[in-house]
């Protein structure tokens, strides 16, 4: 098997993770491109005493450290946008705190792997998270609204955004409910399914919701590859089904780092 065939089914989430460690699909894609571009101009590089996961997000990790202007800096990026509020809240937060949080709770990396991938011990990486986790949920609170259909899925999301100390203003289950609800109190962050209750499309929702208003969104689902297809626009945040808590609270923790309304006063 060749090297690309090997990496092949590791880019979608190669995607998906760079995608929540800038806030950008713009940004994200890019990090990815050039990692593959890299790989493709020097593939004896390319470490094989790994599993080739490992040594894709390896790779990458290169690349997005190569990014930085000085040493313990983000990459440089654009002020505006996801990326403007990014800045904000970086000079509250380490970035290899963030990194430990994905590679963690959003890719399912071991604190072993992970500590392979960021350069550090298995406990470095611990306290990392833990460090990403308090700070992130010190600066994000927001109303949050479910869109799932089943109902015990639906209440183990919404235990899991009260924890965090959001506020859940509802819990639909078809689109209509959805944007209904929307309508009725804005959310600052919309959870969705993809299939519903009366078999309409949870992307068919949030895409309503998203012509009336701002706001981040992570889709649940158990079909993640109808989501990242390498088509625009493909969602910056996406959880697998089934899913774990920490994957949730990762998740959420990092949509509201990136969204301007829960970006704290000066």
């Amino acid at each position: 098997m060749s090297l690309g065939q090997e990496l092949a089914p590791h880019l979608p989430f190669l995607r998906r993770y760079a995608r929540a460690l800038t806030g950008s699909q713009v940004h994200g894609d890019a990090f990815v491109r050039a990692t593959l571009e890299t790989i493709v101009a020097s593939p004896d590089d390319f470490p094989r005493d790994v599993d080739p996961r490992l040594g894709l997000y390896r790779t990458f990790h290169a690349i997005w450290s190569s990014a930085n202007i000085e040493e313990g800096e983000e990459p440089s990026m654009e002020i505006g946008g996801p990326e403007g509020i990014a800045q904000a809240r970086l000079s509250r937060i380490t970035p290899l705190s963030r990194q430990a949080l994905l590679l963690t709770s959003l890719e399912g990396f071991s604190s072993e792997d992970t500590a392979y991938l960021i350069d550090a011990t298995p406990e470095d990486v611990e306290s990392l998270v833990a460090e990403a986790m308090a700070e992130i949920e010190r600066q994000t609170h927001a109303d949050v609204l479910i869109i799932e259909d089943e109902p015990i899925i639906a209440m183990d999301i919404e235990s899991i955004v009260r924890d965090l100390g959001h506020n859940v203003t509802g819990v639909a289950v078809t689109r209509d409910e959805a944007v209904a609800q929307a309508r009725k109190s804005p959310p600052g962050l919309v959870l969705a399914d993809i299939q519903l209750a009366d078999d309409s499309s949870g992307i068919d929702a949030v895409k309503d919701i998203l012509a009336e208003f701002s706001v981040p969104v992570i889709f649940i689902t158990a079909f993640p590859e109808r989501l990242l297809t390498g088509a625009r626009p493909e969602p910056t945040f996406l959880i697998t089904k089934p899913f774990q808590r920490s994957t949730v609270k990762a998740a959420i923790s990092q949509a509201l780092f990136f969204d301007a309304a829960t970006v704290p006063a000066a």
